[in-house]
C-alpha cells in the first residue's frame, strides 16, 4: 500500500487556498477595520472573533452535507470550487468597497465571505482522507500541511509587499490602497484551486483509491452510531483538540503584549519567535513521520503534549528573551507539528467513510470552540492577575490535554518499517 503522492499534493492545493485565505484575513482585516474604518479596538476584536463562532455550527453542517452530495464533479468538489469562486467575487467587492469608505457594505460583504469559507472548509479537508487508506493518513496529512504552508507564506510575503503603512502628523498610520493585497490573495485562491479541479477527477480517483467503508477496525459501520468504547475514545480526542488549542491560542492571542510588558520587545522582534516555530513545525515532518511509525500516532501526539508544555513552562522563569527563547519555540513548533499531524488523521479513523465530512466538521468545531473560549478567559484572567499569568495558564491546559489523551484507546497506529524517507510519514491502521 502506498500513497499517491502527486494526487495529495493536488488535493493538498485546496488547503493552500484556505490557509492564504486566514492569513490575509487574520492579519489584514482587522487593521482595515480599525486604521481605515476606525472602528474601535472592541468592535474590530468582536467582528473578527465572528468566523469562529460560525465555524462551531457549519463545519460540521456542511461536511455533512458534502458527505451526502452525489453530483458529476463529486462529492467535494462542487463545494470547493463554487465556494471559492464565490469568495474571490466577494474579496473583489470588498476590495471596491474599501476605496468608497463604505463600511456597512463591507461588513455585510464580510460576514458573507465568512459564511462562504465556512461552506467549503470541511469538505475541503475531507477531500484527502476520502481518497487515502486509512494506513497512510497521517503521511497525507503531512503532506496537506506541507502544502497549505505554501499559502500561508504566499499571503504572509505579499503583505509585505503590497501593505504598506506611513505614519501621519498625528501619529496615525496610514495606508494605499488595499486592492493589490485583496486581488492579489484572491487571485492564488483561485489559481490554486482550479489547478486541483482540472487535473483530479474526483468520482475517478475514488473509485481506484481502494478506499472502502469497512475500512479500519475502530470505525462505526455507514448509517450506524460509533460502537461506545469508539464513542468514548472519539469525545477525549475531540476534548484534547479543545483543550491544547486553548493553550497555544491564549499564548499566540497576546504574544505580541505579553513580550512588550515582560520583556520589553515590540511586535516586529516578537513575531520572530512565532515564525522560528512554523519553520520548526515544517522541517519537522519528516522525522516527525518517523517518529510516529515507530510509535504511533497517540504517543507521538503525547510526545509533542510533553514537549510544549515543558517549553510553556520553561518561559515562566526566563527573564531575558534571547538566543535560548528561539530554541524554545522552536522546541514549541515541533511540538504542535507532532499534534497536529497526527490529531486528525485519529479524529477520521474512527468513523464510517460515508461520514468523513461530519467528522472533519466536528474536529474543526472543537479547535474554533478553544479559539473563541480563549482570548476571553485568559483575557479575564491577564486583567486580573496581569500578564504572567499567560503561560501558567497555557501549562495548565496543555497539561489537562495530556491527560484526556491518555483516554484515547482508538484511531491509532502500529509501527511497521518502510522503504524509503518519505514512506516514514506512513502509519498502519490499528
Amino acid at each position: 500500500m502506498k500513497l499517491n503522492t502527486k494526487q495529495t499534493v493536488l488535493i493538498g492545493l485546496s488547503f493552500a487556498s484556505i490557509l492564504a485565505f486566514w492569513q490575509f484575513y487574520d492579519q489584514v482585516i482587522p487593521v482595515i477595520l480599525e486604521n481605515h474604518f476606525g472602528r474601535s479596538t472592541f468592535v474590530t476584536n468582536a467582528i473578527m472573533s465572528i468566523d469562529n463562532i460560525l465555524a462551531i455550527f457549519m463545519l460540521p453542517l456542511f461536511g455533512t452535507v458534502s458527505d451526502r452530495t452525489k453530483s458529476r464533479l463529486g462529492r467535494r468538489t462542487p463545494y470547493i470550487l463554487f465556494g471559492t469562486v464565490a469568495a474571490v467575487a466577494l474579496m473583489a467587492v470588498m476590495a471596491a468597497l474599501t476605496e468608497g469608505h463604505s463600511f456597512l457594505g463591507f461588513f455585510f460583504c464580510l460576514m458573507a465571505l465568512l459564511v462562504t469559507m465556512s461552506v467549503y472548509r470541511s469538505p475541503a479537508v475531507a477531500y484527502m482522507p476520502d481518497v487515502t487508506p486509512k494506513p497512510l493518513r497521517s503521511k497525507g496529512n503531512a503532506i496537506i500541511n506541507l502544502v497549505g504552508y505554501i499559502g500561508g507564506i504566499f499571503s504572509t510575503i505579499m503583505m509585505a509587499v503590497l501593505v504598506k503603512g506611513s505614519t501621519a502628523d498625528d501619529g496615525h498610520i496610514e495606508y494605499g490602497s488595499f486592492i493589490p493585497i485583496f486581488m492579489t490573495v484572491a487571485g492564488f485562491m483561485l489559481v490554486t484551486v482550479l489547478i486541483m479541479v482540472l487535473t483530479l477527477n474526483e468520482n475517478k480517483i475514488v473509485r481506484s483509491s481502494g478506499v472502502t467503508e469497512e475500512d479500519g477496525e475502530d470505525a462505526a459501520r455507514p448509517g450506524e452510531r460509533l460502537p461506545r468504547p469508539v464513542f468514548k475514545s472519539l469525545i477525549f480526542i475531540l476534548a484534547s483538540v479543545f483543550l491544547w488549542f486553548t493553550a497555544y491560542n491564549g499564548v499566540t492571542t497576546s504574544f505580541s503584549r505579553f513580550f512588550e510588558n515582560r520583556y520589553g520587545v515590540d511586535a516586529g522582534g516578537s513575531s520572530l519567535y512565532l515564525t522560528v516555530a512554523t519553520v520548526a513545525a515544517i522541517a519537522s515532518f519528516v522525522p516527525l513521520g518517523i517518529i510516529s511509525s515507530k510509535l504511533g500516532r497517540k504517543r507521538t501526539i503525547l510526545l509533542g503534549i510533553i514537549l510544549m508544555t515543558v517549553c510553556y513552562g520553561l518561559i515562566i522563569f526566563m527573564n531575558t528573551a534571547g538566543v535560548v527563547m528561539y530554541i524554545v519555540f522552536a522546541v514549541i513548533g515541533v511540538g504542535w507539528a507532532g499534534i497536529n499531524v497526527n490529531s486528525f488523521p485519529m479524529v477520521v479513523e474512527m468513523c464510517s467513510q460515508a461520514d468523513v465530512g461530519k467528522y472533519t466538521g466536528y474536529y474543526y468545531a472543537f479547535s474554533m470552540g478553544a479559539q473563541i473560549v480563549t482570548p476571553l478567559l485568559s483575557g479575564l484572567l491577564i486583567t486580573k492577575l496581569g500578564y504572567g499569568v499567560l503561560f501558567p495558564y497555557a501549562v495548565v491546559f496543555s497539561a489537562l490535554s495530556f491527560v484526556t489523551m491518555l483516554f484515547v484507546k482508538h484511531g491509532d497506529s502500529k509501527p511497521a518499517g518502510k522503504k524509503s524517507m518519505l514512506e516514514h510519514f506512513d502509519v498502519d491502521a490499528g
